[in-house]
């Protein structure tokens, strides 16, 4: 677990780092990562009541290719930058000014650390892309003989159709 501790926070820059794997993403029921290689660099930065937290996320993240269902190896590089907010007691914030270009984190002015597991896994999420295929030319080629073809040649193996169970569909509509 990545925590920042709270209580005896000093004031000023501290450093926290991890490194995260497969295991990672396991504990949050995430089957999509295969393999995970990422490196999280946290500096959070202290001053009166108020905690600045930059963090850093590279590495890379290995799932499956969209087109050819092979291991797809995705670079991470993600900075994020928090803004810890304490809640009050009629559930409302105490934030910075505006124009703070920072996400805020609300954290219970009860809490002994702020655990940032949740926040390296969104994080990570979403540093990947929607569509997610190899470059041109790397997808696995037996794959992409199955996907340039028709589906009837693809599941009968020949031109005939026969084993096709819509071969009698075929030419409903051409009158």
């Amino acid at each position: 677990m990545l925590n920042i501790p709270l209580n005896g926070l000093k004031t000023g820059k501290q450093s926290f780092s991890r490194s995260v794997g497969k295991e990672f993403f396991e504990s949050f029921d995430n089957s999509e990562v295969l393999d995970a290689s990422l490196h999280v660099e946290v500096t959070a930065f202290k001053s009166g009541s108020s905690i600045d937290i930059d963090m850093s996320l590279r590495g890379s993240l290995t799932v499956e290719c969209d087109r050819c269902l092979e291991d797809l190896q995705m670079p991470v590089a993600q900075d994020v930058r928090l803004c810890v907010s304490f809640t009050r007691d009629d559930g409302e914030t105490q934030t910075k000014g505006e124009g703070d270009e920072r996400e805020i984190l609300a954290v219970s002015p009860d809490d002994d650390a702020i655990d940032l597991d949740q926040t390296v896994y969104d994080y990570a999420m979403l540093a990947l892309p929607l569509q997610r295929v190899h470059k041109d030319g790397e997808c696995n080629p037996a794959a992409l003989r199955y996907l340039g073809k028709p589906s009837e040649e693809v599941n009968s193996g020949n031109d005939s159709g026969e084993n096709n169970p819509f071969a009698a569909l075929k030419g409903l509509f051409d009158k």
